[in-house]
């Protein structure tokens, strides 16, 4: 099922590019670093779930690249863009070869059933 999204055609013509373009910078640092590492932790200062992500890992000793923007208290608008950009509503963002695995309790489910070496083999 296709997440929905507002088309192009409900979006009017003069703020178009606006939404285009908000924090396209973070989009493409994110989708550049998903598409280099194959696994991707973006997370948040002070946010206690990127921080579980990166040690499931370390314990599962699978190498991982992280990404942080920001805290509670700053950088909220281009953690927003990462949102709107995704769809995923909370952080981290747990990206393996390029592909949005959820967060740390998505990301421990494929740990534990063996699906996450299986993707990166």
């Amino acid at each position: 099922m296709p997440r929905p999204i507002l088309d192009e055609a409900h979006i009017h013509p003069a703020v178009r590019e606006r939404v285009a373009r908000y924090h396209q910078s973070t989009v493409d640092e994110v989708r550049a670093a998903a598409e280099r590492h194959p696994v991707l932790v973006v997370g948040m200062r002070m946010n206690p779930w990127p921080r579980r992500a990166r040690k499931l890992l370390d314990a599962a000793g699978i190498a991982h690249h992280d990404l942080e923007y920001g805290s509670y208290f700053g950088q909220w608008r281009r953690r927003s863009a990462l949102k709107m950009w995704t769809g995923w509503p909370t952080f981290p963002m747990v990206f393996v070869k390029g592909v949005l695995v959820g967060g740390a309790q998505d990301l421990q489910r494929l740990i534990e059933s063996g699906e996450l070496r299986r993707t990166l083999a």
